[in-house]
């Protein structure tokens, strides 16, 4: 096992057990504990199914507990790697106009995965898994032709990939490999013309077994309590514009 390794505490409860045990992840540097039904529902998911879809606003705690749940597994030994993804989309900024080499071009949008990563288990702790590629960086354009084996995979901002880099991710699934992807279906970066692979995937598989899938909303906000507000009102004059 690496060192620090401990027994998962979502691994200990099953069944009926779990819904009456307080949900909680234990990492080296702090405990993670659900907060309300959306997020309790998110870890046992998690636990659970092998492929799990985290839909919903910015502020839910979607990313933050997938990377406490991949820590867990990883310290637990029940992964060998932590592979993190994430499409280079952003408000119209394109992943060629960054300085530096690939690397340097994509940690700015893993900046959120990164920052969990350091709360949980250090910085320094996360530098030596990086250096040992036990923790793997993985742009999503350079996925195709990879098996992903005996890791456990996260995709943020999914909402900004196309229908066939959807595809292409979830097919990189290997043996003893579970995946987590994220994404906010009202933030979607993608030219206009182009349908989002989060929009489509969640048709595609909406019939298909052992999936799990969460919608979070406004009320599951954990930040300032202005975000939720923002969040309602944006909403709101959406819908009085339809």
């Amino acid at each position: 096992m690496y060192p620090g390794a401990h027994e998962s505490t979502l691994a200990r409860h099953s069944g009926e057990d779990i819904r009456k045990t307080e949900i909680k992840i234990q990492t080296p540097k702090k405990i993670i504990r659900a907060r309300g039904k959306n997020q309790q529902d998110y870890m046992r998911r998690i636990s659970k199914y092998e492929l799990n879809f985290g839909i919903g606003p910015a502020g839910t705690g979607k990313t933050y507990i997938a990377v406490a749940a991949a820590v867990d597994a990883l310290l637990t030994d029940k992964v060998q790697r932590i592979i993190l993804i994430r499409p280079a989309v952003e408000a119209g900024e394109k992943l060629g106009f960054l300085p530096g080499d690939l690397a340097q071009k994509v940690d700015p949008y893993l900046r959120p995965l990164y920052d969990a990563l350091y709360e949980m288990l250090g910085s320094e702790r996360v530098q030596k898994l990086i250096e040992k590629e036990i923790i793997e960086v993985a742009p999503l354009a350079y996925l195709r032709g990879r098996t992903l084996n005996n890791a456990f995979i996260i995709m943020d901002e999914s909402q900004n990939t196309t229908i066939d880099q959807m595809k292409m991710f979830l097919t990189r699934m290997g043996y003893g490999s579970c995946a987590v992807v994220n994404g906010d279906l009202t933030q979607i970066d993608l030219p206009r013309n182009v349908p989002s692979g989060l929009s489509n995937v969640l048709e595609v598989l909406a019939e298909t077994e052992n999936i799990g899938v969460i919608k979070f909303s406004s009320i599951d906000v954990v930040r300032h309590p202005l975000v939720r507000k923002i969040i309602d009102a944006y909403e709101a004059f959406k819908g009085s514009k339809n």
